[in-house]
C-alpha cells in the first residue's frame, strides 16, 4: 500500500530535467535499437532491470510477440510513423496489456477474446504533446489527458490520422493519450505499473516547459 505521506515526500523529489525522463529508458532488440532514425535516441538500461516486475527485456519480448507478431519490422514502423507526428522533446511508452500479457482488472491474457480484440495504450510524455488535445479532452488539465479512442474520438483531431494509421498497421485498437512525466513517474516508480518506452525524441519541450492553453 502507498501512504499518502511516502506519496508526497516521493513526489517532491521528483526532478525534473532538461530532456524529461532521466530515469527511464528502454532496451534494444539483439540486432540494434528498437527504432533507428534521424533524431531518435536510445539509451537501454541494464537488461534484468527490473519495473512493474518485469525485466526490460520481458517488456520488449512481450510487445515484440504480442503486438508486431514477433515482426521487428513493423515494431520499427509503427515508431517511424509516430516520430513523423510527435514534436521533438517527446518520450513514447506503451502501457498495458501488450506490456505485461496480462490485463490488469482480471488478469486475463492479452487477446484473451481473440485475435485484435486487445488495444494498445500509447502515452506521449511531454510538453508538446499536451497540446494536441482539447481542453475538454483531460483528465487533469495541462497534465494528463484521456485517451483519444473510439470513446472519445474527437478530443485530439491532430492525432485521429496517426491513430488510424497505426491501427491499419496492427490490426487492433490503439489508444493515444498525453501525459507530463510526473504521472508515468508516479504510476511507474510508486505504483509499479509496468511500462515501455518505445522511443525519445529529442529536442526539449517544444515550448520550453510552457504548455498553453489548448482550446
Amino acid at each position: 500500500m502507498v501512504r499518502l505521506s511516502d506519496l508526497r515526500r516521493d513526489l517532491r523529489g521528483v526532478r525534473h530535467t532538461e530532456s524529461g525522463f532521466s530515469r527511464l529508458k528502454t532496451l534494444p532488440p539483439a540486432n540494434g535499437a528498437i527504432f533507428e532514425s534521424h533524431g531518435v535516441v536510445t539509451a537501454p538500461p541494464d537488461a534484468n532491470e527490473l519495473q512493474g516486475g518485469l525485466t526490460e527485456k520481458d517488456k520488449r519480448e512481450n510487445v515484440l510477440r504480442l503486438a508486431f507478431q514477433g515482426r521487428q519490422h513493423l515494431l520499427d514502423e509503427f515508431c517511424q510513423a509516430i516520430d513523423e507526428v510527435v514534436p521533438p522533446g517527446t518520450t513514447v511508452v506503451l502501457r498495458g496489456s501488450a506490456v505485461t500479457g496480462k490485463r490488469w482488472k482480471d488478469a486475463a491474457p492479452f487477446d484473451a477474446e481473440g485475435r485484435g480484440t486487445s488495444d494498445l495504450d500509447l502515452t506521449l510524455v511531454g510538453d508538446g504533446a499536451l497540446v494536441f488535445f482539447k481542453a475538454t479532452g483531460y483528465f487533469v488539465p495541462g497534465v494528463h489527458s484521456r485517451p483519444l479512442s473510439d470513446d472519445d474520438p474527437d478530443i485530439a483531431p491532430d492525432l485521429v490520422p496517426l491513430r488510424r494509421r497505426l491501427m491499419d498497421m496492427v490490426k487492433r485498437p490503439v489508444n493515444i493519450q498525453a501525459s507530463r512525466e510526473i504521472v508515468i513517474q508516479f504510476r511507474g516508480d510508486l505504483l509499479d505499473q509496468a511500462y515501455l518506452i518505445l522511443f525519445e525524441k529529442p529536442g526539449g519541450g517544444l515550448f520550453g516547459g510552457h504548455v498553453p492553453d489548448p482550446r
